[in-house]
């Protein structure tokens, strides 16, 4: 087969991660990267656990991971915990290194897509760019035919006085106040005195209160007794929590445009966690002889069909219990064996662990929860 070209509409996560396959699996595909922004990746600080990457995929990754530590800690009001499980975190600004790295340096254009076709793209100031293939990898798109919660939240580096005492990852601390809904603080220690704070909750709306939560992220470091010398970093973000929806309204058969990323649909639908499924699919897309022949849209209706288990326990969460019991149903999560956790994360949880998962006296309303379950969009 001749050579081929690729052009990426989107630089994130997914659109980087493609790059990098392909970099290293395919050298002979000619990549071009059509990025709005200024640089690869945004803003953003993405982690995950060590099983969540098959070890015939880590190679892709390890360049990318800025910080490691051994164990991570949870914590509810009625439930403590260390989970014994490698955790790791990347930087956009590490994807952005690497990737123009591994890129010519023409490799990447900066301008906005203004329309797409499967083997072209009209950017915004005029510019035509050909290739054998294009796959769109521009975040999440239009979701109205999707029915969603949502996951908002701000994070912020802090570089503090005096050390913040922590040694390992709080991936959850959900001591703080649950009246919103389920709320919990995310907590990464990059260093003796700089601490990663980010104040997540889940919501019924897509709308985030920067500013209320940047006061909360300085409340919740004064309650530790934390002196703030100054904030390094800071993002933003809301993500879909996916309860249902109609994937042929969400990606129509009729649409010629291969898709990757929350383009696609391809995060865990509870946790809205992307890394694990962009890496499986940068792998999965590098591995086809024919990019061009590639069916993106059966790969992501196969994990949509996958998904249907972590969709009915976000509709649980959101409409089987009260905002701010919300917390009682990871709590009890919480409780159960590791492996199992980490299966759930990765979004491959056995038939074993979804009946675990259910089984016993429900965290919920037993009434509320018939009825969520009986709702459909």
């Amino acid at each position: 087969m001749p050579p081929q070209s690729l052009i990426i509409l989107g630089g994130g996560l997914a659109g980087g991660l493609i790059a990098l396959a392909l970099a290293e699996r395919r050298p002979d595909v000619h990549v071009t990267i059509v990025e709005a922004g200024a640089t690869l990746g945004g803003n953003h600080l993405w982690s995950f656990f060590g099983s969540d990457i098959a070890v015939t995929e880590r190679a892709l990754v390890k360049p990318l991971i800025v910080h490691r530590w051994p164990a991570y800690d949870v914590r509810f009001p009625a439930h403590q915990r260390t989970i014994e499980q490698p955790y790791h975190s990347m930087t956009s600004e590490r994807l952005d290194a690497v990737v123009r790295a591994r890129l010519p340096a023409d490799a990447i254009v900066h301008g906005v897509a203004e329309s797409a076709t499967a083997r072209s793209v009209k950017l915004a100031d005029g510019r035509m760019l050909e290739s054998d293939a294009v796959i769109d990898a521009r975040g999440a798109g239009d979701l109205s035919a999707l029915d969603c919660g949502w996951q908002k939240f701000v994070g912020q580096t802090l570089r503090l006085a005096r050390p913040h005492g922590l040694s390992r990852p709080v991936v959850m601390d959900a001591t703080v106040d649950q009246s919103e809904g389920y709320r919990f603080v995310y907590l990464l220690p990059f260093g003796p005195n700089n601490v990663f704070v980010e104040d997540t909750y889940y919501s019924d709306n897509p709308l985030l209160d920067a500013a209320a939560l940047t006061a909360r992220i300085a409340a919740f470091a004064a309650a530790q007794g934390w002196e703030i010398a100054a904030p390094n970093h800071s993002e933003t973000g809301v993500l879909p929590v996916l309860m249902g929806g109609n994937f042929d309204r969400f990606w129509p058969a009729a649409d010629p445009l291969p898709r990757a990323g929350a383009r696609a649909a391809l995060f865990q639908p509870l946790t809205s966690y992307s890394l694990p499924d962009a890496v499986r699919f940068a792998a999965w897309f590098a591995a086809q002889p024919d990019l061009a022949a590639a069916d993106t849209r059966a790969y992501a209706r196969r994990h949509w069909r996958s998904g249907g288990y972590y969709r009915l326990l976000s509709k649980m969460l959101f409409r089987a219990a009260e905002p701010p019991e919300r917390y009682r149903v990871l709590e009890r999560f919480y409780r159960l064996p590791a492996p199992l956790i980490e299966r759930f994360y990765a979004g491959r949880s056995t038939v074993g662990d979804r009946i675990r998962i259910l089984a016993g006296k429900p965290p919920v309303s037993l009434a509320r929860a018939i009825r969520a379950l009986g709702t459909t969009k």
